[in-house]
C-alpha cells in the first residue's frame, strides 16, 4: 500500500451525503413595494374600466388579478403589468352591446386560443410591423370615444354606445346636469391633477400614494361626510357571478369580432413590452431584467384571457400605466407582478363594503382622465415630424366613427397609400449656379424614375462641373445604374461629377462592381485585383507608349479610388480643419513600418493624431540628437504649440529595427542606419536587466526575442521622452500624459501600457495589456488598463 494512501482504523459506514437542501423562494423587498403601489394604482381603475364597458363591476377585478398572475407567471416580458387596459374599453363595450355579456366572456376565451396560437407560430415581431402612426391614432380614437362616454356619467347622465349619439345629446345633458355628480366628479379631477404637483419634501413624500388612489379615496370620503346621494358601486355576490357563455350570431360577426379582440390585445401588450424594455434599460438602481421574449408574451396573454374570459372577467392585455408605475416602484422580477395580482384577490373579497361605497362619478372622471391622457400630443408632434398626420387622423377618425377594427383598417389602408405615393412621387430639378450645374433628387428614387432622371442629367452641357444631391433613403439598381453611367460619360468628356447624399447614407438595392471600384480605403495594393474600366486609369498614369507604368499605376488608381470614393465623404470636414487649423489631441510616435495604418488601428480620423514615424518609433534622449533634431522638434511643436493632451509611443511585432539591433556586430561601418539605431541600444540595456525589470504581456507568454525587445524599447522611448524640457514642464503641470503601446501586427491585436508600467522609468515592471473588444462598450469593466488611445 502506497504511503500516501489513506487507511481506516475504524469499521463504521462512511457518513452519506446529505441531499442537497430546496433552494427556498424568495421574493425580494423592491417587489413587494412594487405590487403595492400597482395594486393601489389596479384597483380603482379596474373599476372605472369595468364600469366604462358596461359591464359587471366584479369584471374588472377578475381580470385584473388573473393579468397579474397568469399572465405575469407566464408572460415573456416580467415587469409588465396585464390586466383590463382603457384601450380596449370601446371594443368590450361594443361587444356587450351586440351579444351581451357572457358571449362577450366567451368571446375573449376565443381570442386567447388565437393569441395562444400566433404565440406558437412565432409572429410576436411581426406585430411590431404595424405602423406607430396607426398605433397612436387607434388608441387616440378610443380614448376619444371613453372620454365622451364617460362625460355624461360624469354630468349625471347615462352614456350611449354610440360616440355621435353622446356627441348629439351632450347639449341636453349639459342642461340637466346632476350638481351632486358634477361636485364628486370636479373634486376627483382637481385631486387627480394637483397630486402630482404638491411641492417641497412633503410633496415628494406625498407622491408616493398613486394619485389615482387619492382622487378615489378623497371623493368616497366627501360624499359619505356630506351625505350626498349617488349611485355607488354595486358589486354583487360572487355566487351570482357570470361566467362566460357561448357567443350566438352570426358567425362572420363573431369572427369580426374575435379577430378584433385579438389585434387590439396583442399590438397593445407587444408594444407595452418593447416599451417596458426600454424604461428597465434605463435605469440606474435596481438590477436590470433580460429582454422580453414578445411570442412567449403573447402566450401569457393568450391563457390570460382564456382564465379571465371562462372566469367571467374583462379582456386583458398589458397596460402602460401599470407597468410604468412597476418599473418606476423598482421591481426586479415578475414576482411583483403576480403579488399585485393576489392583492387585488384579496381585496375583492375582503374590502368589498368599502369598494361599495365609491361614487360612481368619480370612476367615470377618472377614467375619462385616462381616456383625455390617451390622445397624446407627444404622439401627434412625432406623426407630424414624419409625415404621417393622414395616416394617424384617418385611424382616428376611423375608430371613433366606425369601430376598432374598421379604424385600424383605415389606417393601414391610408399608410400603405401614403408609401406607395412617396414610393412614386419624386421631384427632379436643374438649375446651374456659378458655372456649377446643381441636380436635385427629392424622394425616393426607383426605376419610376429614371426617364426624367435620365432627362434631365443630360441636359448638363458636357465638360462642365456637376453635383447631384439626393434627399431620398433608397435607390434601386435601375436608378443606380442609370446614375452611374451618365456619371461615366460625363467624366469621360472632361467634365466632373460629384454626388452629395443629404441624408446618413443613400441605400440602393444593388451597386454593381464592374462600373466602379468599391475597395475599402485600406484594402493593400499588393496582389489586389480590382475590376475597373479603362477610362478609370488616368492618362498622367501613362508612359510615351500610352501604356500604364508600373511604378505609378497603384499610385494613380488609389488617388482616383480616394476622388471618387473617399473625397466626398471626408470634404466637409477637411474643409472645416483647413478653416480653423489643426487641433490634435494626441502625438503618437510610432514607427515606420508600411503594415502600421496609425488612423486604422486607432479609428482615429484627420485632425485627431499628430504622427511622427521612424524607424523603430525612437526618440533620442536631450542633447544626442547629433544634428537632427526632427524628433525633438516634432515633441515640443506637438506639446508646446498645439497643446496635446497625451503622447503615446506605440512599437509594433516583427520590428526590422529592433532586428538590426539584435543582429548587430560591435565595430561595423557607421551608416546613417546604425548611427539612428544607436537611440535604441538603451533598450538593449534594459533588456538585459533582470527578469523582474523586463516589460511583459499579461494575456500570454512574449513570442520572442524581437517581441521582448519591442516592448522594452517602448518602456525606455517613454524615458527619453520624460528627459525632454516641454514634456517634463507640462507632465508636472499635469497637462500631459504618456503612454505605451504595441500592435501585434500577424493578430490585428493592441496592447496598452498598464498602471504597473505608468509609474515612469523606474517602475518595477511595465505590463501590456490586451484592449479587448469589450472595451469599446465599457472601460470600467477593464480598469487594468490604464488609457484609451
Amino acid at each position: 500500500m502506497s504511503a500516501c494512501a489513506p487507511t481506516r482504523t475504524d469499521h463504521s459506514p462512511p457518513t452519506p451525503t446529505p441531499p442537497p437542501r430546496r433552494r427556498r423562494f424568495r421574493v425580494e423587498s423592491a417587489d413587494v413595494s412594487a405590487s403595492v403601489a400597482v395594486f393601489l394604482i389596479a384597483l380603482p381603475l379596474s373599476l372605472g374600466i369595468a364600469l366604462a364597458t358596461g359591464a359587471p363591476l366584479q369584471a374588472g377585478l377578475v381580470a385584473a388579478a388573473v393579468g397579474g398572475i397568469v399572465a405575469g407567471r407566464i408572460g415573456g416580458c416580467p415587469l409588465q403589468v396585464s390586466g383590463p387596459a382603457a384601450g380596449l374599453t370601446v371594443v368590450t363595450a361594443d361587444l356587450i352591446h351586440q351579444y351581451g355579456w357572457r358571449a362577450t366572456c366567451g368571446i375573449t376565451v376565443l381570442a386567447g386560443l388565437a393569441q395562444l396560437g400566433l404565440g406558437c407560430l412565432k409572429v410576436a415581431r411581426g406585430a411590431l410591423a404595424v405602423s406607430p402612426a396607426v398605433v397612436h391614432g387607434m388608441l387616440a380614437g378610443i380614448g376619444i370615444t371613453i372620454a365622451v362616454a364617460q362625460v355624461h356619467i360624469v354630468l349625471g347622465g347615462r352614456p350611449d354606445s354610440s360616440v355621435l349619439t353622446n356627441l348629439r345629446a351632450l347639449p341636453a345633458q349639459l342642461a340637466h346636469l346632476d350638481p351632486a355628480a358634477v361636485v364628486i366628479s370636479a373634486l376627483t379631477l382637481t385631486l387627480l391633477l394637483a397630486w402630482p404637483r404638491i411641492p417641497g419634501r412633503v410633496g415628494s413624500l406625498l407622491r408616493k400614494v398613486p394619485a389615482a388612489l387619492v382622487a378615489v379615496f378623497g371623493a368616497t370620503v366627501t360624499a359619505a361626510l356630506t351625505g350626498i346621494t349617488l349611485p355607488r358601486v354595486d358589486l354583487p355576490s360572487w355566487r351570482s357571478h357570470a361566467l362566460a357563455g357561448l357567443p350566438e350570431g352570426p358567425a362572420l360577426g363573431i369572427v369580426a369580432a374575435v379577430l378584433t379582440t385579438t389585434l387590439v390585445c396583442s399590438v397593445q401588450s407587444l408594444l407595452g413590452a418593447v416599451a417596458v424594455d426600454k424604461l428597465a434599460a434605463g435605469r440606474t438602481g435596481p438590477a436590470r431584467v433580460g429582454r422580453s421574449d414578445l411570442d412567449r408574451e403573447l402566450l401569457g396573454q393568450g391563457a390570460a384571457n382564456i382564465v379571465s374570459g371562462a372566469l367571467g372577467g374583462l379582456p386583458v392585455a398589458g397596460v402602460a400605466v401599470r407597468s410604468t408605475a412597476n418599473v418606476n416602484s423598482g421591481a426586479v422580477s415578475r414576482n411583483s407582478t403576480m403579488l399585485h395580482g393576489g392583492l387585488v384577490v384579496i381585496a375583492a373579497l375582503l374590502l368589498v363594503p368599502l369598494l361599495e361605497r365609491i361614487p360612481l362619478a368619480s370612476l367615470a372622471a377618472l377614467v375619462m382622465a385616462v381616456g383625455i391622457q390617451m390622445v397624446s400630443l407627444n404622439h401627434i408632434r412625432t406623426v407630424t415630424r414624419h409625415r404621417e398626420v393622414p395616416v394617424y387622423a384617418a385611424t382616428t377618425l376611423g375608430v371613433v366613427c366606425l369601430g376598432v377594427l374598421q379604424g385600424v383598417l383605415l389606417g393601414i389602408a391610408v399608410a400603405v397609400a401614403l408609401a406607395l405615393h412617396r414610393l412614386t412621387h419624386t421631384r427632379i430639378t436643374h438649375e446651374e449656379k456659378e458655372g456649377v450645374h446643381h441636380v436635385r433628387v427629392s424622394g425616393q428614387l426607383t426605376f419610376l424614375a429614371v426617364p426624367r432622371l435620365s432627362r434631365t442629367l443630360h441636359r448638363v452641357p458636357h465638360g462642365t462641373r456637376a453635383v447631384v444631391e439626393l434627399d431620398g433613403s433608397f435607390m434601386d439598381h435601375a436608378a443606380y445604374e442609370s446614375l452611374q453611367d451618365w456619371r461615366s460619360s460625363h467624366t469621360a468628356r472632361g467634365g466632373s461629377a460629384e454626388l452629395k447624399d443629404h441624408r446618413t447614407g443613400v441605400r440602393s438595392a444593388g451597386t454593381p462592381s464592374s462600373t466602379v471600384c468599391r475597395c475599402r480605403p485600406w484594402t493593400p495594393w499588393r496582389n489586389h485585383r480590382c475590376d475597373m474600366p479603362t477610362a478609370a486609369v488616368r492618362q498622367d498614369a501613362a508612359d510615351t507608349t500610352g501604356a500604364p507604368r508600373p511604378d505609378t499605376h497603384e499610385l494613380a488608381r488609389g488617388i482616383s479610388s480616394f476622388h471618387r470614393n473617399t473625397a466626398p465623404l471626408v470634404r466637409e470636414e477637411l474643409a472645416r480643419l483647413a478653416r480653423e487649423g489643426q487641433r490634435p489631441s494626441q502625438l503618437f510616435l510610432t514607427c515606420a513600418d508600411s503594415r502600421l495604418v496609425t488612423s486604422m488601428i486607432t479609428a482615429s480620423g484627420p485632425g485627431d493624431l499628430f504622427v511622427v514615424r521612424n524607424v523603430g518609433n525612437l526618440v533620442p534622449p536631450p542633447g544626442q540628437e547629433h544634428s537632427d533634431d526632427s524628433v525633438a522638434a516634432a515633441i515640443e511643436y506637438a506639446v508646446d504649440v498645439l497643446g496635446v493632451r497625451s503622447i503615446t509611443v506605440c512599437g509594433h511585432s516583427g520590428c526590422g529595427a529592433m532586428q538590426a539591433l539584435l543582429a548587430a556586430e560591435p565595430g561595423a561601418a557607421p551608416t546613417p542606419l546604425r548611427r539612428w539605431l544607436r537611440h535604441g541600444e538603451p533598450s538593449l540595456a534594459r533588456l538585459a536587466d533582470e527578469p523582474p525589470e523586463r516589460p511583459r504581456l499579461a494575456p500570454r507568454p512574449v513570442a520572442d526575442a524581437v517581441e521582448e525587445l519591442s516592448l522594452a524599447n517602448v518602456v525606455q522611448q517613454l524615458a527619453h521622452l520624460r528627459a525632454h524640457e516641454s514634456v517634463a514642464r507640462a507632465m508636472a503641470g499635469g497637462a500631459l500624459e504618456l503612454h505605451g503601446m504595441y500592435f501585434h501586427v500577424g493578430e490585428a491585436r493592441a496592447y496598452l501600457l498598464g498602471e504597473e508600467g505608468a509609474g515612469g522609468a523606474e517602475a518595477e515592471a511595465a505590463v501590456f495589456h490586451e484592449v479587448r473588444e469589450d472595451l469599446k462598450a465599457d472601460v470600467r469593466e477593464a480598469p487594468e488598463v490604464g488609457s484609451l488611445v
